[in-house]
């Protein structure tokens, strides 16, 4: 990790506060190995005590994250006014979340103080001091941000230096400087951070949001102003109009600036991790998003098209692979290899000498997804896909379907049942079978296990733990294509497959099918 500048992600806290998200324990800890895979230096885990989710998160994360280059923070506030650091139970809360960094969040805003906290602004700064210390001496590490820190520099710049004074005299490692309310344009900003760093001495961070569409630029402006430190959030997550786009804001660093914040390996998994988090999250990938975004470096036939022809980077500004991306307006067998070798040299494939099967699996990846699947969180499913297409390998056949139907029953009493019959053919055996179940995946779930399970006994280690549906064509009403993600553990691991249908049901079989033989596949290898 790199101590001298910090890329410090909120995704899971802050990004988690946006309209319409909502994630599990199971989704913030897909997202922090996703985004320990770019490389970034710290993730805030969430608030424990505040949030059970949140607590339960920090628990399991001490045993089911190995992560390699982030540490985890937690996020809260400091303590109570008029209470003692010690007794108070959500600063207890961070210590026992066992983090190694602690994120205070403190008023740096006077009116926010005496408006919001209800409390003098001598007591806020003790508040500060107080609590840092406590949790240093415990053993922790502690960052502290700044809450409205440019609105209460605006106000009263005297408050708002002290607190910073305080802070770092307290042992704060770093206070970071919020643009809370996002309403500062760049070169005002800039003044500010110059001048807190001048005036105080202290380490600065900066923690921008979007409401006036600087974030970005604001956060950039900051470190030329001296700070070392940068929070942002995947896919720029967050409520109202977001936080400042973390992977805008590394690229910018690594490839504008010539600042070494993320390994250059992890850097070419950018695209796949943005668009697999927005997997996790079920929202939709922004298409026009820098970098990352699949109209990122697409090029309409016109006036770009000889020009590209004869140097792509005559319209672009990098090189898409450098980010994991392609320039979508080849169609040629070079679209999509680079990403594709990457992605199976990560799941223990060399690609790299076989030109072929990287072009047969190119385009079967394309036309797939233009039918609607997307690999970026469905590892298991483009594994199966590289098994297919390798040559001299063949992907081992545990069972063949011969067909499969569900019914479901509305009962007098207001209560369903769903019953499901599979057919298929195993080790030599036709095997029909009916399996009971909540609903129609439960059912087929259930049906396919009571075929199989006895001559795969090792099947029972399978659980399905995640289920998401997004429709891909809202115009078509009921009758839009569904693609279905499903998440299946064997207790120690877990993978994700991907089905595509017009028909919900029939997606979900196919998800399933594909989550059951690469499960066999693992226990058996």
């Amino acid at each position: 990790m790199n101590d001298s500048f910090h890329v410090y992600d909120t995704t899971l806290r802050d990004g988690a506060q946006q309209e319409g998200l909502a994630l599990s324990v199971a989704d913030k800890l897909l997202i922090a190995r996703q985004l320990d895979g770019l490389g970034v230096g710290f993730i805030e885990g969430g608030w424990p005590g505040a949030i059970p989710k949140d607590t339960e998160f920090f628990r399991r994360a001490q045993t089911e994250l190995d992560l390699e280059h982030a540490q985890l923070a937690a996020f809260g506030m400091t303590r109570r006014a008029d209470l003692k650091a010690a007794d108070d139970p959500q600063v207890a809360a961070l210590r026992e979340s066992r983090a190694p960094i602690v994120t205070l969040v403190a008023k740096a805003h006077d009116r926010h103080v005496e408006l919001a906290l209800r409390t003098s602004l001598d007591e806020c700064l003790a508040m500060v001091r107080d609590t840092v210390t406590h949790l240093r001496a415990e053993g922790q590490r502690v960052f502290v941000d700044a809450e409205h820190f440019f609105n209460g520099y605006q106000d009263n710049p005297a408050y708002a230096l002290e607190f910073v004074r305080v802070a770092a005299e307290a042992g704060a490692d770093l206070i970071a400087l919020c643009d809370t309310n996002g309403g500062m344009l760049p070169t005002e900003l800039g003044d500010v951070v110059r001048t807190v760093i001048d005036r105080t001495g202290a380490r600065v961070g900066i923690h921008c949001h979007d409401d006036s569409g600087c974030a970005v630029a604001n956060s950039l402006v900051a470190i030329e102003a001296g700070a070392t430190h940068v929070q942002g959030a995947a896919n720029a997550y967050g409520e109202r109009t977001g936080n400042a786009n973390l992977f805008t804001i590394v690229a910018n660093l690594q490839l504008k600036k010539n600042m070494h914040v993320v390994p250059d390996e992890s850097l070419a998994e950018m695209t796949r991790i943005a668009h697999a988090i927005s997997e996790v999250t079920n929202i939709a990938p922004h298409t026009k998003q820098p970098y990352v975004g699949f109209s990122a470096f697409a090029h309409k036939a016109g006036i770009h098209a000889s020009a590209v022809k004869a140097d792509p980077m005559l319209y672009q500004h990098i090189d898409p692979a450098i980010v994991g991306n392609d320039m979508r307006m080849l169609v040629s067998e070079m679209a999509g290899r680079a990403s594709i070798e990457l992605k199976g040299r990560e799941l223990g494939y060399d690609l790299s000498g076989d030109r072929e099967a990287l072009t047969r699996i190119a385009e079967r990846v394309k036309d797939l997804e233009a039918t609607g699947h997307s690999f970026e969180a469905a590892d298991a499913s483009f594994e199966l896909l590289i098994l297919d297409e390798l040559n001299g390998t063949e992907r081992p056949e545990f069972f063949t379907v011969e067909s499969w139907r569900v019914i479901v029953e509305q009962r007098e009493n207001g209560t369903q049942g769903c019953e499901a019959t599979v057919r298929l053919h195993a080790k030599g055996e036709r095997i029909i079978t009916v399996g009971e179940g909540n609903g129609p995946v439960n059912a087929l779930d259930t049906a396919l296990r009571n075929a199989i399970g006895q001559l795969y006994p090792e099947l029972a280690e399978l659980e399905l733990t995640d289920y998401k549906v997004r429709i891909l064509e809202g115009d078509h009403g009921t009758d839009s294509r569904t693609r279905v993600l499903i998440t299946t553990s064997d207790g120690k691991n877990e993978w994700a497959t991907v089905g595509v249908q017009e028909n919900i049901v029939a997606a979900s079989w196919n998800a399933l099918v594909e989550a059951v033989t690469y499960g066999l596949l693992r226990l058996e290898s």
